[in-house]
C-alpha cells in the first residue's frame, strides 16, 4: 500500500457512512508494513515543542490530555514536562502501538472516541492538546468535534490547537484532511473558552499552519 492510499481508505470509509473507521484500518495496515501513517513523526510536533519552550510550560503534576494521540510522541513530551498525561485515540491499534513504543511510560494511553469521551473527562484537564485531529474529520462532524475538544478543558486550563490552514477563499480540498480556516480555528472559542493568541505560520514547504491557544476562566 502506498502512502497516498490513506486517502483511499478515508474515501471508502466516508462512502460507507463511517467517517472515523478509516483511522484504525490505516493503523492496522501500517502494523503489517502495508501502509505508511502520513502524519507519523520521529519527534513531538515542532509547534508544540516550541510553544512549551517559549512559554516555559511545566506540568508540576497538573493534568494534560492529547486528543488523537497516534503513536504518542506529543503525549510523551508533555509527560516529560511533568504533566499527569492521558492520551487517547479512536484507533485501538494506534493506542496499542503507542504503549509498545513507550514501554514503562507514565502516560495513560486510552482508546476513546472524541465524540463520546468518558464523563469524568469533562472539564478535567489543565492542558488539552489538539494537534491535527479535528481537521481530519468531515465538515458534518466539525462543529461537534470542536465543542468536544473544548469540553475537556478544566477551569483555569488551556487548550492548544495545532492545524494545517487554508485561506477563506482557498478551495476546500477533497480531503481528508481538510485544513482549517481562521473562522474554524476561532470556533474553538466557545463554551466558556476565550482566545489567548492565534498564530499563523508558513512551514519550510510553504504550508500554512495554525497554532492557537484558548483559556477557560478559573
Amino acid at each position: 500500500m502506498r502512502e497516498d492510499d490513506a486517502d483511499r481508505l478515508a474515501a471508502e470509509s466516508l462512502a460507507a457512512g463511517d467517517p472515523t473507521g478509516w483511522f484504525d484500518r490505516l493503523y492496522r495496515e501500517a502494523a503489517r508494513g502495508a501502509a505508511v501513517v502520513p502524519w507519523e513523526r520521529s519527534a513531538p510536533h515542532g509547534l508544540l515543542v516550541d510553544w512549551t519552550s517559549v512559554h516555559h510550560v511545566a506540568g508540576d503534576g497538573r493534568r494534560a490530555v492529547v486528543v488523537g494521540c497516534g503513536y504518542g510522541r506529543d503525549a510523551e513530551h508533555l509527560a516529560g514536562l511533568g504533566f499527569t498525561t492521558v492520551a487517547f485515540d479512536i484507533s485501538p491499534t494506534a493506542v496499542a502501538a503507542a504503549r509498545e513504543r513507550h514501554p514503562g511510560s507514565a502516560v495513560d494511553y486510552r482508546a476513546a472516541d472524541l465524540l463520546d469521551t468518558p464523563a469524568p473527562w469533562r472539564h478535567g484537564f489543565d492542558l488539552v492538546v489538539e494537534s491535527m485531529t479535528v481537521q481530519a474529520l468531515p465538515l458534518g462532524l466539525r462543529s461537534a468535534a470542536t465543542a468536544a475538544v473544548g469540553e475537556l478543558v478544566a477551569p483555569g486550563g488551556s487548550l492548544l490547537v495545532i492545524a494545517a490552514g487554508r485561506g477563506d477563499d482557498d478551495t476546500r480540498p477533497a480531503g481528508p484532511p481538510w485544513p482549517l480556516t481562521r473562522a474554524e480555528v476561532d470556533a474553538f472559542a466557545a463554551g466558556g473558552l476565550t482566545p489567548a493568541r492565534v498564530e499563523h505560520f508558513l512551514d519550510p514547504e510553504g504550508v500554512r499552519r495554525w497554532r492557537a491557544e484558548f483559556r477557560r476562566a478559573a
